[in-house]
C-alpha cells in the first residue's frame, strides 16, 4: 500500500485525488451501468455526495473508489426501483459518433453497446458487473443483495436475449448486402 492509503487524509483532500486520478474511470463505470451519459454523470456526483456527505475522514483512495462504485450501483438501483416502468430503449441511449470505418472491432463493440443497453437494469447490472468488474456470481450476488442462482438466470437471460440481438442485427446486414 502506499503512504496515501495508510495515512488517514482528509475527506476533501481524498474527494480531490479520486477525481482527478479515477473520475473518468468511474464516469465509464456509471455509463455502462446506465446506458446515458448524462445519467452516467449524475450517478457518480450523487455517489460522491453519498459517500462524503458525512464527512468521513479516514479513507485512502482506494477504499474512497471501491465505496464511490459500490454507491454509484446502489444509486443505479434505487433509481430503478422507483420508476415503475422503464422508458423505451430510444431516450435512454445516446448515439455515439459513428464514423465510417472499415474496423470490424468498432462495429462489434456498437452491436455490443446497444443490446447492453436494451437489458433490464438487473440484467446489465449483472452483465457489467460479470464482464466488466470481472466478479464471480457469488460476489455479484453479494454486490446485489440477491441470490448466486438469480444472478446466474440474469446473465443466462441477458446472454440469450444479447445474442438473438447480435444475430438479427447480422442477419439484416447480410440481407443489405444482397443484390
Amino acid at each position: 500500500m502506499t503512504e496515501t492509503e495508510n495515512t488517514p487524509a482528509r475527506w476533501e483532500d481524498v474527494v480531490t485525488q479520486l477525481v482527478a486520478e479515477r473520475g473518468e474511470a468511474l464516469t465509464r463505470y456509471a455509463y455502462l451501468i446506465s446506458g446515458n451519459r448524462d445519467d452516467a454523470s449524475d450517478l457518480v456526483h450523487d455517489a460522491l455526495v453519498k459517500t462524503f456527505g458525512r464527512l468521513r475522514n479516514g479513507f485512502g483512495i482506494t477504499s474512497a473508489e471501491a465505496y464511490v462504485r459500490r454507491a454509484i450501483l446502489n444509486t443505479y438501483l434505487d433509481r430503478g426501483r422507483r420508476i415503475s416502468r422503464w422508458r423505451k430503449i430510444a431516450h435512454l441511449t445516446v448515439e455515439p459518433d459513428i464514423r465510417e470505418s472499415p474496423d470490424a472491432d468498432t462495429e462489434t463493440r456498437l452491436d455490443l453497446q446497444s443490446q447492453l443497453m436494451k437489458l433490464r437494469p438487473r440484467e446489465r447490472a449483472c452483465v457489467v458487473l460479470r464482464y466488466y468488474e470481472d466478479l464471480k456470481v457469488d460476489d455479484i450476488a453479494q454486490t446485489l443483495q440477491i441470490s448466486s442462482g438469480a444472478v446466474k438466470r440474469y446473465l443466462s437471460d441477458a446472454l440469450a436475449r444479447m445474442a438473438v440481438g447480435l444475430d438479427r442485427a447480422e442477419t439484416h446486414d447480410l440481407g443489405d448486402n444482397r443484390g
